[in-house]
C-alpha cells in the first residue's frame, strides 16, 4: 500500500497511466466508437477537413482519421508490449545466468552483447526486417531483439550483485542447486528493476517500430498503424497536415505517457529515491 500512495503522489506518473488508459479502452472499444471501418476507401471523401462528420478528417483514400488512430492503436500498443515481452523473456535468463555464472559463459554471452549493442536499436531493427522480411511479427521481433542487450545487460549487473548476498550463499552452503537459487533468490529479488526498465523501454520499441513503418517497412497497408500512418501522411504534409500531425501527436502521447509512467514506478519501488 505504500508503494501505491508513493506512485499516486506522482502526478505526471498518475497522468501517463491515465492517458495509457484511455489509449486502451479507446483501442478496444473502437468498434462501439466510430461507425467507420479504417481500411475501407471512400475516394468521394479525399481529404476532408476535420468536420463533425470527421473529426480529425479523412485521408488521401477518404478513410475515416480518427477511426484509424482508433484502431491503429491495438497494433501500435500491441507491439510496444509484445516486443519488451520477447525482450525480457530473452535477456533477463542470460543476463541471470551470465552474472551468476561468470566464466566462459559470462564471457560468450557478453561478446555477442557487445556485438548487438554496436548496433543502434533503430538500425539492428532494420537488419532484422531485412532478413525476416516486412510484417506484424517482423516487426514484433526487430523492436524486441533490438532492446535485448539493454536487458542482458541489466539482469547481469543485479545477478552479479546478488550472488555475493548472505542468504544466496547460506543457500549454496545447504546445496540447492544453481538454477533453485536463481529463480527463487536472484531473479526475486531482480523484478524491481526490471519491470521499471521494461516499462521504460516499451516507449523506446513503439519509436523503433514507428520509425520501421514510417520507412514503409513495418507493418503494411492498410493497417492503421500510427507509424505507417505517418509515413503514408508525408507526401501530403503540406496539402494536409493533420495526416502527418495526428498520428504523430498519438506517438508522442504514447512514449510520453509509458516513460512517466516508468519514471513513477521506479520511484515507488526503490526505496533509495523515496524522500
Amino acid at each position: 500500500m505504500k508503494k501505491i500512495r508513493v506512485f499516486a503522489r506522482n502526478k505526471a506518473a498518475v497522468g501517463g497511466v491515465l492517458i495509457l488508459a484511455i489509449f486502451t479502452f479507446v483501442a478496444i472499444a473502437a468498434p462501439i466508437l466510430t461507425p467507420y471501418n479504417p481500411v475501407t476507401e471512400n475516394l468521394g471523401s479525399v481529404f476532408q477537413s476535420p468536420s463533425w462528420a470527421h473529426p480529425f478528417g479523412t485521408d488521401d483514400l477518404g478513410r475515416d482519421m480518427l477511426s484509424r488512430i482508433m484502431y491503429g492503436g491495438r497494433y501500435t500498443l500491441m507491439i510496444g508490449v509484445a516486443a519488451v515481452s520477447l525482450a525480457t523473456a530473452i535477456g533477463v535468463p542470460l543476463g541471470l545466468i551470465s552474472g551468476y555464472f561468470g566464466g566462459r559463459i559470462d564471457m560468450v554471452i557478453q561478446r555477442v552483447t557487445d556485438i548487438m549493442l554496436a548496433f543502434n536499436p533503430f538500425l539492428l531493427a532494420l537488419v532484422l526486417v531485412a532478413v525476416l522480411g516486412v510484417g506484424l511479427r517482423s516487426v514484433i521481433i526487430a523492436a524486441g531483439i533490438g532492446v535485448v542487450p539493454q536487458f542482458i545487460r541489466l539482469t547481469r549487473g543485479q545477478a552479479l550483485s546478488l550472488r555475493e548476498e548472505v542468504y544466496v550463499e547460506a543457500a549454496q552452503a545447504f546445496g540447492e542447486r544453481s538454477l533453485t537459487i536463481i529463480r527463487r533468490h536472484v531473479l526475486r529479488n531482480s523484478w524491481t528493476p526490471i519491470i521499471v526498465f521494461a516499462t521504460l523501454n516499451v516507449g523506446l520499441t513503439i519509436l523503433v517500430a514507428a520509425g520501421l513503418g514510417f520507412l514503409g517497412l513495418g507493418v503494411q497497408a492498410p493497417l492503421p498503424e500510427w507509424g505507417t500512418m505517418l509515413g503514408e501522411g508525408r507526401a501530403y504534409i503540406f496539402y494536409a497536415s493533420y495526416t502527418t500531425t495526428l498520428p504523430g501527436l498519438a506517438i508522442f502521447l504514447g512514449v510520453l505517457a509509458f516513460n512517466m509512467a516508468g519514471d513513477g514506478l521506479r520511484d515507488a519501488l526503490d526505496p533509495s529515491l523515496r524522500v
